[in-house]
C-alpha cells in the first residue's frame, strides 16, 4: 500500500471517530434531556391529568351509545323485553364501578411494591384494551367485559395518580393547588364524553368515538413511557402495606374524611340514574334536554376543583369542606321544587360545586394526614373506594328507596344526611386547633426554658467576671 493510501485511510478513519463522537455526545444530550424531562413536575402532571382525563371520556361516551346499541342489536320491541333490557345496560354500566371497589384496596397495595408510575402505565394500557373492546364488540359479554376492565383501569389511574401527585408536592400549598387542577380532569372528561359519544353514534356509529378514544390513549401510553420514572424509589418502596392498611383503618380522621368524599359523591350517584324517570313523569321535557341537565353538574364540580383548593388552604380545609357539604345538601333538598327543566339548573351546578369545593379541601388532606415514609398508595385507595362505594351502591339504594318513598322524599333524606355530616368534621376542625394550641404552647416552653438557662449562662460568666476584676 502507498503511503498516500495509508495517509487517505487514516483520514478516513479519523473522520469517521470524529463523527461517531459527535453522535455519541448527541446520544448523551439527548440522555440528559430526556432525564431532566422526567423530573419535570409539570410533565408528571400533564401524564396524570390526561390519564384521568381520558379515563372519565370514556366512562361516559358510552353511557348513550351503549343502551340504544343493545336495544337495536337484540331487536326488542315489546314493553316486557325493554325492562329486560334496562336492567341489563344497568348491571353492564355498574360493572366498572364495582370491580373498581374490588381493586382499589389492591392498587394501593401494589404502588407499595412497584412504585407509582408502573400502575399508571398499566392504567392506560388497559385503558386502550376496554376502548377497542367496546369499538369492536358486537355481543353483551364482550360489552361487559369492556366495562369491567375500564374498572381496572379506573383503580390504577385513580390511585396511582393521586399517589404521584401528592409524592411530588410536599409543599402543602402546592399540593392544594395541583390536585385540585387534577381532580378538574374528572368534570371536563364528563363534559366532552357524553356530547361527543352521542354525536359521533348519531353521525358515523359506534367504533367512531370509541376508536378516537383509542387512538388518543395509545399516545398517552407512549408518552408515558418516554417521560414516566419507572425506577423504584427506596423511599416510596414499602413492604408494610399490610400494616399501613391497619394504621390507616384505625386512624378516626382519615376515616371520617373518606365518609364525607362517600356522603357528597353519594349525592350525585344517587341523583343521576333516578332523575330522569322523575323528568319523564313530572316535568316531560324534551328528548334533547334530558341529556342537557346534567351540564350544569360538571360545570359546578369543574370550578369547585380548579378554583377551590388554594382556598380550602388559606380559608381552613375543614371549614371548606363543612361549608360544601352544606351547599350540596341544599341543593339536592331544591331539586324536587323544580317545575321546570330550567329550574333545575342552578340546584344542580350548586350539587357539582358542592362536591368539586370538597374534594379539592379533603382529597390534599388526605395525603396531610399519612407520613410519606407510609406512602400514599393506601391512603388514595381508600378515597377510591369511598368514590366507587358511592357509585357502586348509591344506584341500587337510590333506585329502591324512589320507589318505596319517592323520590321526593330521596333527594330531602340525601340533602338532610349531608348537612348532618357536617358536625364531624367540625369536631376533627375543632381538634386539630386543640392539637394545634398545644404543639405552640410546648414550643413557646421549650423557648422560654432555652432563654432561661442561656440568661443564667449569661448572668453567672458576669457575676464570675466580676469577682475576678
Amino acid at each position: 500500500m502507498s503511503g498516500s493510501s495509508r495517509i487517505g485511510s487514516s483520514h478516513e478513519r479519523i473522520k469517521c471517530l470524529r463523527q461517531l463522537s459527535g453522535r455519541a455526545k448527541k446520544f448523551l444530550q439527548t440522555t440528559m434531556s430526556l432525564e431532566e424531562l422526567r423530573n419535570s413536575r409539570f410533565v408528571l402532571i400533564s401524564m396524570v391529568y390526561l390519564s384521568l382525563l381520558l379515563d372519565n371520556i370514556l366512562l361516559t361516551v358510552v353511557v348513550p351509545i351503549i343502551p340504544d346499541y343493545l336495544y337495536t342489536l337484540d331487536g326488542n320491541a315489546t314493553t316486557d323485553a325493554e325492562t329486560e333490557e334496562n336492567g341489563r345496560v344497568g348491571f353492564l354500566l355498574s360493572s366498572k364501578a364495582l370491580v373498581q371497589l374490588v381493586l382499589n384496596p389492591v392498587v394501593g397495595s401494589l404502588t407499595g411494591a412497584f412504585g407509582y408510575a408502573r400502575p399508571l402505565l398499566l392504567g392506560s394500557v388497559n385503558l386502550l384494551l376496554s376502548a377497542l373492546l367496546f369499538a369492536f364488540g358486537r355481543r353483551y359479554e364482550v360489552l361487559f367485559l369492556a366495562r369491567s376492565i375500564q374498572g381496572v383501569s379506573s383503580a390504577c389511574i385513580g390511585v396511582s395518580g393521586m399517589s404521584l401527585v401528592a409524592s411530588r408536592y410536599s409543599n402543602e400549598e402546592e399540593r392544594s393547588k395541583v390536585m385540585g387542577f387534577v381532580l378538574g380532569s374528572i368534570a371536563l372528561g364528563v363534559l366532552l364524553g357524553y356530547p361527543l359519544g352521542s354525536i359521533l353514534y348519531d353521525l358515523i356509529g359506534k367504533t367512531a368515538p370509541l376508536l378516537l378514544v383509542s387512538s388518543f390513549a395509545l399516545v398517552l401510553i407512549c408518552l408515558q413511557l418516554l417521560t414516566l420514572d419507572f425506577r423504584i424509589i427506596e423511599q416510596q418502596r414499602d413492604t408494610r402495606s399490610y400494616t399501613n392498611w391497619l394504621h390507616m383503618l384505625s386512624d378516626g380522621k382519615i376515616l371520617l374524611v373518606a365518609g364525607a368524599i362517600w356522603c357528597s359523591t353519594s349525592a350525585m350517584a344517587i341523583l343521576e340514574p333516578c332523575l330522569p324517570l322523575w323528568l319523564m313523569t313530572h316535568v316531560k321535557p324534551k328528548k334533547w334536554q334530558l341529556g342537557t341537565v346534567f351540564i350544569p353538574d360538571s360545570t359546578g364540580y369543574l370550578i369547585g376543583t380548579n378554583f377551590f383548593g388554594m382556598i380550602a388552604y388559606r380559608c381552613g380545609r375543614y371549614n371548606t369542606a363543612i361549608s360544601a357539604m352544606i351547599l350540596v345538601g341544599v341543593s339536592a333538598i331544591s331539586i324536587p321544587l323544580a317545575s321546570t327543566v330550567s329550574q333545575l339548573a342552578i340546584p344542580h351546578l350548586g350539587m357539582g360545586l358542592g362536591i368539586g369545593i370538597a374534594d379539592a379541601a379533603l382529597v390534599p388532606l388526605l395525603a396531610t394526614l399519612v407520613s410519606r415514609e407510609d406512602g400514599y398508595g393506601p391512603v388514595y385507595s381508600l378515597q377510591q373506594v369511598a368514590v366507587s362505594l358511592a357509585y357502586s351502591l348509591g344506584p341500587i339504594m337510590g333506585g329502591e328507596l324512589v320507589r318505596a318513598i319517592g323520590f321526593a322524599w330521596v333527594m330531602w333524606l340525601v340533602g338532610v344526611f349531608n348537612i348532618a355530616y357536617c358536625p364531624l368534621l367540625n369536631y376533627l376542625a375543632r381538634t386539630d386547633e386543640q392539637s394545634l394550641a398545644l404543639l405552640r404552647d410546648e414550643q413557646r416552653k421549650d423557648y422560654d426554658t432555652v432563654e432561661k438557662h442561656r440568661t443564667g449562662m449569661n448572668y453567672q460568666r458576669f457575676h464570675d467576671s466580676d469577682e475576678t476584676l
